[in-house]
């Protein structure tokens, strides 16, 4: 019988990930001798909002020359976005081994190799020394981590003192029922929504102080909404997630947009200091 971590990895798998983008930056005419991050925007950020968000999250604190650990960092597009434009020394962590040996291959890709690292491994056992990071950073991970409590600890170990932990999440809203499949889950099985009031707890006994947080529902329901129509009117762009989810896109893409529209769901970025 598969583990949780496996059907996890599973649920995430497209084998020859990096040799697909590849197929498909070539079929639009690129160079790939000179491909750019803006090449592969479309697919490199797996959550709501993409770059975007992501950007704009960079900019809460004074991130620049930090270094930094992304926890999930699928494909590595905010590792290479923090390098490229604040300056930072990235980490990236991610259970799916072929997503760390496509975000390897995409920073060989446009040249920030020697500013990103990555490294396969589970969130709840960050392989990395006490105090290691100036800012600890994730984004759309928590709902396949059913142990939130050791999730957060271990977060909070690698982080040192006087660093920020930066989140951008999906969380439960109330007590609705919750339909799937979601792009984290093709059943409840491997998610583990919860609220955000119960992350805030495990935070504050953990000694982490907040301070700041924004409510990101509405600006996400805005980005699906322009994505459902884009897609209905030109249908699936060559890169973009559906690079990723393939054939699941629209089903996964509408369970998300009706949840965050009727309350079941929420969006929410924010910031703890240690």
């Amino acid at each position: 019988m598969e583990s949780l971590n496996q059907q996890i990895e599973n649920h995430y798998f497209k084998a020859g990930l990096f040799e697909d983008i590849i197929t498909r930056l070539e079929e639009q005419g690129n160079d790939i001798n000179s491909v750019s991050r803006v090449d592969i925007a479309g697919v490199d950020e797996f959550h709501v909002r993409g770059a975007a968000v992501s950007r704009e999250i960079a900019g809460s604190i004074d991130i620049t020359g930090c270094k930094v650990l992304d926890v999930g960092c699928g494909l590595g597009g905010p590792c290479r976005m923090l390098a490229d434009e604040f300056d930072c020394i990235t980490t990236g962590i991610d259970l799916s081994e072929e997503y760390i040996r496509t975000a390897r291959k995409l920073s060989e890709l446009v040249g920030l190799d020697h500013k990103t690292t990555f490294v396969q491994g589970d969130a709840t056992a960050l392989p990395f020394e006490d105090g290691t990071f100036d800012v600890v950073w994730t984004q759309h991970v928590q709902m396949n981590i059913p142990d939130k409590k050791t999730f957060y600890a271990e977060i909070n170990r690698v982080l040192k003192t006087g660093g920020h932990f930066i989140y951008y999440d999906i969380f439960k809203k109330g007590n609705g029922q919750v339909t799937y499949p979601m792009p984290w889950a093709s059943h409840a099985d491997c998610s583990f929504l919860f609220k955000k009031e119960e992350m805030d707890e495990i935070l504050g006994r953990l000694e982490l102080v907040r301070k700041q947080s924004t409510d990101q529902t509405q600006a996400g329901i805005d980005f699906f909404e322009a994505l459902m129509s884009k897609l209905a009117e030109f249908g699936p762009p060559k890169i973009g997630l559906n690079v990723l989810m393939e054939e699941t896109t629209k089903p996964k893409l509408t369970n998300v947009l009706a949840h965050l529209k009727n309350g079941a769901l929420m969006l929410q970025s924010g910031v703890y200091a240690k």
